[in-house]
């Protein structure tokens, strides 16, 4: 984790500070263990990461963490358990990965803890719980469960129960699978808690919780030849409090909110925000890089926020025509577009998450940095994504800062530039393979969790 100190943005000691590092930091790494997925429940009191072998890892508070003054946010492993597992379609000749895209907690209604976790094509809801009793004294059963000799049964006993050793159980409650042709991207609980949405490239589906084998198609922008096909669909989620509202947006840069109380099949957008092209900046990645990885709506629900290739816009839903506030994330790259296009790191997909209080934005890039901006602190013509300009930071995850626990992080610079100052670094020397594509914020305090390869960091804003 990281804490914070005050800093003036201008490459100093930073505000941040490193807490913890649930990993190994070893350089050795397999497939499966790459994490592809964070996120806080609605109290922040755990975390769960999803990775490409089909886990599911939940991270519950330390307790004491909470008492000491100030506050700690330190995590330790509460449950593991296999998710999802590989399978293959026989009829389409397709391998499925057992890789979690997404994880979505519910609301919390009793002692038990639900969350949805989703791979391509199969999406489950899973109930985790606490077990720390049991029952002894069995009339027809030894206390190891195997079954008594009735002619030994002489008088009849009252089973008791006793406390035990803790145990966290994880069950497969619901699985909803076989509504999805295309690869699932997103999944999104409505405000309703009853209710949740599915989309895929071309289809978006809503879900009952407590129907498996029926689902309703909301939005399908299939055309009927597929050589006319020009977009796909990258991300969606509900609005946080108005559970007819959704948003979702496209590989053309195109963000639509649509009103389910209008009919039945929402091809036809409420709104539709688009940000005009500048025909003189145009080149051949243009489409490319316009393309919207995620979208994420404030926790007022006033704003959204949406991430790009290269930046951050943040839309007010009463304004369609332009974004309120743009914040570039790595405008350095824009030189460097064609070698990411013949590596494929063009084709990234960051994630993006808003604070508690929506005051502050993060998302990732490459050489393990991550972004956090202050809104109103930066302005939208910033041209940041180099530095350390005032209300915005470059973070970085790595082994020197597990190396340094409770130590204020460095703001680490890019030279865009081939002259470069102390502590900058130039941009050709970024490691592309090191890329932080998701982070996750918690819901009332500053703590972040930060998925680095196979490693997840965790930081603290120490005021």
């Amino acid at each position: 984790m990281f804490y914070r100190s005050n800093s003036d943005g201008n490459g100093g000691e930073t505000t941040w500070c490193f807490s913890q590092v649930k990993g190994t930091l070893e350089d050795d790494v397999t497939e499966a263990d790459l994490i592809s997925c964070v996120e806080f429940n609605h109290d922040g009191e755990l975390l769960a990461t999803g990775d490409k072998g089909g886990r599911v890892v939940i991270f519950q508070r330390d307790p004491a963490s909470k008492q000491c003054v100030p506050k700690k946010g330190e995590y330790n492993v509460y449950s593991t358990f296999q998710s999802h597992e590989p399978e293959f379609d026989y009829l389409k000749s397709l391998e499925i990965e057992e890789k979690i895209n997404k994880i979505r907690w519910l609301k919390r209604k009793n002692q038990a803890h639900f969350l949805l976790s989703t791979n391509d094509k199969t999406i489950k809801l899973w109930k985790v719980s606490e077990r720390d009793k049991r029952v002894t004294g069995y009339n027809t059963r030894e206390e190891g469960g195997r079954p008594r000799d009735p002619a030994r049964i002489t008088q009849l006993r009252v089973p008791t129960v006793r406390p035990a050793e803790l145990m966290v159980e994880a069950s497969p409650r619901r699985i909803f699978a076989n509504a999805h042709t295309y690869h699932i991207n997103s999944i999104s609980l409505n405000s309703d808690q009853e209710t949740y949405l599915s989309a895929d490239d071309l289809r978006i589906n809503l879900w009952h919780l407590e129907i498996t084998d029926q689902s309703f198609n909301i939005v399908d922008i299939k055309p009927a030849n597929m050589e006319e096909l020009t977009e796909v669909i990258t991300a969606a989620e509900f609005h946080p409090t108005e559970c007819n509202l959704f948003v979702y947006s496209s590989s053309k840069g195109t963000i639509r909110l649509c009103d389910m109380r209008a009919a039945a099949l929402c091809d036809r957008h409420a709104k539709l925000f688009e940000e005009p092209e500048d025909p003189h900046a145009r080149s051949f990645f243009s489409e490319i890089i316009s393309s919207i990885s995620d979208v994420k709506l404030s926790n007022s629900g006033r704003y959204m926020m949406s991430r790009d290739y290269l930046g951050l816009k943040v839309w007010d839903l009463r304004m369609e025509t332009k974004p309120v506030e743009t914040y570039p994330v790595h405008e350095y790259l824009r030189s460097k577009l064609c070698s990411l296009y013949e590596n494929d790191c063009i084709f990234d997909k960051f994630e993006c998450c808003w604070s508690g209080d929506d005051q502050r934005l993060m998302t990732g890039s490459y050489n393990g940095f991550f972004r956090v901006f202050e809104r109103g602190v930066v302005g939208a013509a910033g041209a940041g994504g180099a530095g350390g300009r005032r209300g915005e930071l470059t973070l970085e995850a790595s082994r020197e800062a597990a190396a340094r626990p409770r130590q204020p992080l460095r703001a680490r610079r890019v030279a865009a530039t081939a002259k470069r100052k102390k502590d900058e670094i130039s941009v050709d020397c970024l490691d592309f393979n090191k890329k932080i594509l998701h982070t996750a914020w918690h819901p009332h305090e500053s703590i972040i969790a930060v998925a680095a390869t196979n490693n997840l960091f965790i930081f603290q804003d120490k005021f």
